[in-house]
């Protein structure tokens, strides 16, 4: 049993990095299938995919690198824990390395970038915080 799946989802995503894989399959969650799409959409990943069916759901990330092979993704970390949530207000969301990040919230309007819950005046629990 897993404790913490989103956890466990960036450290594959940052172990994929690491050994420089071209793409990571992750077992499928709602909740991972959103965040898989905000990388998507913030440019932090090329591509997701949902393979499979039933209880073999999986999600396929195609990870993406700039043109001297390092990895968009320099730095991945989960914020709000099972035993320490974080939430934050709609004007508070945090500006991760003065904007060049991204912070992954949370709201009641689904799994939003920071910027898109201050555009939108949500606030929630704060997941991740990539960079």
């Amino acid at each position: 049993m897993m404790t913490d799946p989103i956890a466990d989802f960036l450290t594959r995503i940052r172990n994929a990095y690491r050994a420089r894989k071209e793409r990571v399959d992750i077992p499928w969650s709602n909740v991972k299938e959103r965040l898989a799409a905000v990388l998507v959409e913030e440019g932090y990943l090329k591509d997701s995919a949902v393979t499979g069916e039933g209880t073999e759901k999986q999600i396929r990330l195609s990870l993406r690198y700039d043109a001297r092979r390092q990895p968009v993704i320099t730095g991945i970390q989960r914020v709000s824990r099972p035993s320490l949530r974080v939430y934050v207000g709609a004007e508070s969301a945090p500006r991760i390395r003065r904007g060049m990040g991204v912070s992954i919230l949370s709201t009641p309007r689904g799994i939003l970038a920071d910027h898109q819950a201050r555009k939108q005046h949500v606030g929630g629990e704060v997941l991740c915080a990539v960079w």
